[in-house]
């Protein structure tokens, strides 16, 4: 089924990037990391106003991504004859709802109620960024294109987040929440104004997800979803801890900020190579990571060991969510849609799941623990990320320039990218 846009020429046709459009659903998954982890850096207030527990305030967070894992399928099924951008609009009123019910609560039940939404349109809007990036892009840019919206993900992590807190510290968590709905405000007119509409793929145009999880290749990026971002948040939501326990707490700031810039440096060496070298790129993701935690092991509180272990750590970790959407996306073809939104699921099960694994090996071992645990996870995501060669993880030989596509070449983008428009890692 070619499904095809509003305008009569698709945005996805030519040679260059819609650089506004693809900025404001980087704007979009900026907002969501934003809104899902902001109450770990205002934690403290949130629990001395909100009269419960940090333990209890921390599972703001947990709820969140129960939202996102509960929702994102169910949500894609039924969302599926929905207009594009009317949907992904819907995510962000979400994200402006939640955040503006959390700014003035003063209850826990109803801030509890009101993460838990802020999770479904998270779950919406992940669900639309990867596929909506490949169907605007020219063919040979669309990896390019992913890769420009998931860089809102290191950018909330390395700038939005330190820059959140400090204002919670300074002025009250309440006006950071605050000014994430103002955020939301201008991007709800920044999408109306510049991204360009979609036809949903339409009910019959869904594959069953048994049938998307049995296309060959789509299985092996699942697992390594699972694995790769179980492993990463099990040391991620305790490296407070581990420091801590290295004698190194006072430098948590300064490590988790040279993650994050680091993160930035890999998004933009993802986004230069992953249309030619996206199995090649996966592996050294793998490996660096590996390689960094394997130093925080054997750190021993050394803290120019840390930095670098922090940098080799951002620089594998960056990349990963454009990596696995755009491996799951290429190898689902007719089903992308499908599979994407069993990605997302995954990957908010794999974060739930890294707090509460790495919960349960903190009080059996203690947190030394954590890097020999990723280790063992990265293992078998390695194994499977090498063994998918054929199907998965598969490096597309593209020219460095594209000529202008036939009018044959032109439906076959469209009929492709239309199914990958159900989600976004």
């Amino acid at each position: 089924m070619v499904e095809h846009t509003d305008s009569p020429s698709s945005p996805g046709v030519g040679s260059q990037l819609p650089i506004a459009a693809l900025l404001a659903l980087t704007t979009a998954a900026f907002l969501t990391v934003l809104t899902e982890a902001l109450p770990a850096g205002v934690l403290p207030g949130m629990s001395a106003d909100l009269d419960v527990s940090e333990s209890a305030t921390g599972q703001l967070v947990t709820v969140y991504a129960i939202g996102t894992a509960a929702t994102a399928i169910p949500l894609s099924i039924a969302t599926a004859g929905w207009r594009r951008k009317r949907l992904l609009l819907a995510g962000v009123i979400g994200f402006l709802v939640a955040n503006t019910v959390t700014a003035v609560s003063p209850v826990f039940t109803l801030t509890l109620a009101a993460r838990f939404v802020a999770g479904v349109g998270a779950g919406i809007v992940w669900a639309l960024l990867a596929g909506y990036a490949v169907r605007m892009a020219p063919k040979a840019l669309q990896g390019k294109a992913i890769a420009i919206v998931m860089a809102g993900i290191p950018l909330a992590l390395s700038l939005g987040i330190p820059v959140g807190t400090f204002l919670g510290d300074a002025l009250g968590w309440q006006v950071t929440f605050g000014v994430m709905s103002v955020i939301a405000v201008v991007l709800i007119g920044w999408i109306t104004v510049t991204v360009p509409d979609f036809d949903g793929p339409g009910r019959a145009g869904r594959i069953p997800l048994v049938a998307t999880a049995k296309v060959p290749g789509v299985g092996a990026v699942l697992f390594v979803t699972l694995t790769f971002v179980l492993a990463h948040n099990i040391l991620y939501t305790y490296v407070s801890t581990f420091l801590e326990q290295r004698s190194l707490g006072d430098a948590v700031g300064e490590v988790l900020l040279v993650f994050g810039i680091a993160s930035l440096v890999s998004i933009w060496f993802v986004g230069a190579h992953i249309d030619r070298r996206l199995r090649v790129s996966t592996i050294a993701a793998t490996v660096l990571v590996a390689v960094a935690v394997a130093g925080l092991a054997v750190s021993s509180g050394q803290i120019v060991l840390v930095y670098v272990a922090a940098a080799l750590w951002g620089l594998g970790w960056g990349g990963v969510p454009t990596l696995l959407q755009t491996a799951v996306a290429v190898a689902g073809g007719e089903a992308a849609d499908t599979a994407l939104a069993i990605l997302v699921t995954l990957w908010n099960v794999a974060m739930a799941g890294g707090g509460v694994v790495g919960g349960v090996l903190l009080d059996a071992f203690g947190p030394e623990v954590f890097p020999w645990t990723v280790l063992a996870l990265l293992v078998p995501t390695l194994v499977v990320v090498v063994a998918a060669k054929a199907h998965g993880f598969v490096d597309r030989r593209l020219p460095d320039t594209a000529a202008e596509p036939t009018v044959a070449e032109q439906d076959s983008v469209r009929d492709g990218s239309s199914r990958c428009a159900t989600l976004d890692r």
